[in-house]
This record gives C-alpha cells, structure tokens and sequence, in this order.
C-alpha cells in the first residue's frame, strides 16, 4: 500500500481566481489594447462610395436629371383601390440630363471624332447632338430623328470611330415625357477599337416616325419590325414594316404604357372570364 492510498485521495484542487503573481524575469506586461469605437466610421467622415451607391439605383436620381412624372404606388396603377400596401409611396421619375466634359474615358475621344465627322460633312454637330449623356458606365448620344440615318452610317464608315456592330434597337415608351414620348434605343458596337455607345431617337406619339437604319445596319431588320409591333413606331424606309408577334389585324400595341392591362377575355369551360382590368373592383 502506497502513502497516497493509506492517505486516502488527494483533494481535488480548485484554480483561484485571484491573479497569479508575475515572476521578475517575466518582463514588462502586455500593453492593453484601446477599445474600438462602435460607432459607424460614417458618423465621422463622409462616405462618396455610399453617395455614389444612392445615385447609382435604378430610377433614384435624387434632384439631378430631367423628371417627367411622379409615380404613387409601387407599380403605377391608377383604377382602384390600393392592395398592395404600397399606395403610398411617391418618388420622381427622372431622365438623365446632359453630361459635361470632361466624360472620362474613351468618351470624350469618341464625341471629338463624331462632331469633327460630322463638321465634315457640313452639319453642325449640334443640329445634330441634341444632348450627351453620361450615366452608368455609358455614352448616349441623343439625336435628332431626321439626321439619324446620317450619324449611324458616320459612325459605321469613319476609321476613328468604326461602329460597326449595332446589336439592335429597343422601344421605349414615357407617356410624360411630352413631345418625345417614344424613344427607339440602339446599342452600338466597336470591334475594331473595343468600344460601345448607345444613340437614343424620340418621337412623339402623334408622330411616331423614325428612319429605318437597315440600309446601315441590315440586322435592324426584324429589331424594327418589333418596335413598331409592340410600340407603334413607324420606321419610315423600312423594306417590309409588318407585325412580327401580333396578327396583323391587332388593334394596338402591347407593350405602351397607354395599352389596357387587361388583354382580351377567356371563354373558359362556359364561363365568360373578363379581362384582368375589369374583373374586381376597389372603389
């Protein structure tokens, strides 16, 4: 029998919670670390980033730009009662107004080749040019409809600029902004010098014609064709302006913001279902 068996276990020994003392060969004891502060760093300097962040939201320009209508409600319906909880909600809606040089990048290179192209040719730029654009990462040159045809093949031909992909043209329609409100939007490409811009065209509703661009940029073809089935833009020397979604006797065009919402109504097992428009009401 060992001396800790005759004595029974050993007592079961307990850390002290009293600080150990140091040894003198120990050395100096850590430094403390100051506290961080809480509070956000925002509190005590400005932040641009975050300024930049606000402008950069879709349709959130705060006082800049050009405002066409106010919006109340979260998706703009007018006829009826609010459901959605959002009825009152009222912000601006606004287009981007002019840029001013300098634009940054390849832009303002771009706009001196096209305006001095243009000079060329005897037209004055600004005839031409009725606003540059510079917003979210992209050129937009606004340009009057009738000198369209003109600054599209310019862009194509010239060896400074070389556009010679344009993806496309998209209809947009703004029934505040009077005077113009179809837009016909088109996305130019460089492959010779790596570039992009946009050439935006406005129209107003009572008459909503256009240059056709295909004699520039014959993929425009059926890019055309429908802008004028959903938006009604007539594209003036277009080779075949017909309907490509809708049959041709379609009264209408779908995608206007003046177009009814309800489409037309379903006959269903007998049942005569009006269209969405029509069915309830909240008033």
């Amino acid at each position: 029998m060992t001396d800790s068996q005759a004595n029974g276990p050993e007592p079961i020994r307990r850390e002290s919670n009293q600080p150990k003392p140091t040894r003198p060969d120990s050395g100096p004891p850590e430094p403390t670390r100051p506290e961080r502060s809480r509070e956000p760093a925002e509190a005590h300097e400005p932040n641009p980033e975050k300024d930049l962040a606000a402008q950069n939201l879709p349709g959130q320009r705060g006082e800049h730009g050009e405002e066409i209508r106010v919006q109340r409600g979260m998706f703009g319906a007018n006829k009826g009662g609010d459901t959605t909880g959002y009825g009152g909600l009222v912000r601006s809606i606004r287009l981007p107004g002019a840029a001013t040089r300098p634009y940054g990048g390849y832009f303002d290179e771009v706009a001196d080749e096209l305006e001095g192209a243009l000079e060329e040719q005897g037209l004055l730029p600004g005839n031409a040019i009725e606003k540059t654009v510079v917003d979210r990462g992209e050129l937009t040159f606004h340009i009057a409809r009738e000198h369209l045809p003109l600054v599209a093949r310019t862009l194509r031909d010239d060896p400074a600029l070389r556009f010679e992909l344009c993806l496309g043209v998209s209809g947009v329609h703004y029934p505040g902004d009077t005077g113009r409100e179809l837009h016909a939007v088109y996305h130019l490409r460089s492959i010779t010098h790596g570039r992009r811009l946009r050439l935006e065209v406005s129209a107003p509703d009572r008459d909503p014609h256009i240059p056709s661009l295909v004699a520039v940029y014959p993929t425009n073809d059926w890019h055309e064709r429908e802008a004028y089935d959903f938006f009604g833009i007539v594209f003036d020397g277009h080779p075949a302006l017909t309907r490509i979604m809708m049959p041709d006797d379609w009264q209408g065009h779908p995608q206007r913001k003046d177009y009814p919402l309800g489409g037309i109504p379903v006959e269903y097992k007998g049942a005569q279902i009006p269209a969405p428009d029509q069915r309830r009401s909240y008033s």
